[in-house]
């Protein structure tokens, strides 16, 4: 089922906020759901099946256990327990649980891996910020450097392990 847009609004069961400060989050796609396309959420949610295409989050996104996601995520704070195969901006926080899998590059504010989560990919940490761009430096052939040569270097761990055993 492909669909252009979708949009989730989260609110308290009386229909203000919250009393006790908690923002629940949605469930926007079940464990036994799946769907393509690109979702806009404007709070938080979950997505418990399987997803693919493009995800763009306001607040915070829960990738469940048992999801299987192929999409570039754009989010606050991303919490992976699933498999996600894409790349991914997380502004705030990118948290990969014991049970999560990333296969793809991240940009990141901060970044949580718990004992057991799987990154394949780069992730570059921004703690000042994610840029929303990047710039390219471009380089042509007559403004590089001449090449150096390269000397090998002693290996001073080496030399610490032989002292530290004189001691021990």
């Amino acid at each position: 089922m492909d669909i252009g847009v979708e949009t989730v609004a989260v609110s308290g069961s009386n229909g203000g906020p919250d009393p006790f400060g908690i923002e629940p989050k949605s469930t926007i796609l079940g464990p036994d759901d799946a769907l393509s396309g690109k979702l806009q959420l404007k709070s938080g949610g979950q997505i418990l099946g399987n997803f693919s295409g493009q995800v763009e989050c306001d607040g915070d996104l829960w990738i469940g256990s048992e999801a299987h996601v192929e999409a570039d995520i754009r989010s606050d704070r991303v919490t992976i327990a699933g498999f996600v195969r894409g790349n991914i901006v997380a502004s705030s926080r990118l948290k990969i649980t014991s049970t999560g899998r990333l296969e793809g590059d991240a940009k990141v504010g901060a970044l949580v891996v718990l004992e057991g989560g799987v990154h394949h990919g780069v992730i570059r940490v921004h703690p000042e910020g994610v840029p929303e761009r990047e710039d390219k430096i471009v380089v042509d052939a007559a403004s590089r450097p001449a090449p150096v040569a390269i000397r090998s270097v002693p290996d001073p761990v080496g030399r610490v392990r032989k002292m530290w055993g004189e001691f021990f």
